[in-house]
């Protein structure tokens, strides 16, 4: 493996894009291979079982593809399979998670809400971070829906802002004063929710952190690309591609291909 093979990420479908998208611009040298399973999406209702098997499945793709770092760009897949995929492999693998503490350390109100899948919000791995934090209210919500919405190019529709006001309005009637997105899905729906929750409320999402450890990472341990040639990004899809090109929009081709 050499510092010029590509940054692999994977997710349970084109959320992980919003985490891309941050490391693209941190990291704007670097070659970079994205995998949406997009046929299992959700990942947020299966066992843990499950997520531990896709996720090796999306790591054995990516390993073949010579990525020299994966980033598990799901936070129900990092909060449920991260600590066996550490164990299993042997390349650095970079986690999401939400990002709470930013949240518990700001807060004014002492109350912050959460907006994820079933599957993070009742994994060991969220409830040990959680436990942190016990002065702080943390108003948890499964977004159930929601990425099924996103994954069927449905963000700006009646049933998103149905489902969407009705998991926000008891957060902000609960006196909330920080938004956590717990969902690599979730920024997407950003402007959505803005409509929704008073202008006081702050929304955070992990992105940039990520993208900050990824290159830390990339420092310490991998190395950084050192070719002198334009970056080249690739996206796989094993499901109808559209969506996921239409949410890049920079013109990026989506493979598709069964996995």
């Amino acid at each position: 493996m050499t510092n010029n093979n590509p940054i692999g990420l994977f997710d349970s479908g084109i959320g992980g894009t919003s985490i891309w998208k941050e490391i693209h611009l941190l990291l704007i040298n670097e070659n970079s291979i994205y995998l949406a399973d997009s046929k299992n999406a959700p990942y947020g209702q299966k066992s843990k079982e499950e997520i531990i098997h896709l996720s090796e499945k999306n790591t054995e793709f990516l390993l073949n593809k010579n990525c020299k770092i994966i980033v598990i760009a799901c936070n129900t897949a990092t909060t449920n399979a991260a600590k066996e995929l550490r164990a299993k492999y042997d390349i650095p693998f970079i986690g999401i998670e939400p990002a709470i503490k930013p949240a518990a350390i700001h807060s004014q109100t002492h109350k912050i809400g959460i907006l994820a899948t079933k599957g993070t919000l009742n994994s060991e791995l969220f409830h040990k971070n959680i436990e942190k934090f016990q002065d702080i209210e943390i108003i948890e919500q499964v977004g159930e829906g929601l990425v099924e919405l996103i994954e069927n190019g449905a963000i700006n529709s009646p049933e998103m802002k149905k489902l969407l006001q009705s998991y926000l309005q008891p957060m902000v009637e609960q006196d909330i004063d920080y938004l956590v997105l717990g969902c690599s899905h979730y920024p997407y729906l950003i402007p959505q929710i803005k409509k929704i929750i008073p202008h006081h409320i702050k929304i955070i999402d992990s992105g940039e952190a990520v993208a900050r450890q990824t290159k830390n990472v990339l420092q310490e341990k991998v190395g950084f690309r050192t070719e002198n040639l334009p970056s080249t990004q690739l996206f796989y899809s094993n499901s109808n591609p559209t969506v996921l090109e239409s949410i890049l929009k920079n013109n990026y081709h989506v493979i598709q291909e069964d996995f």
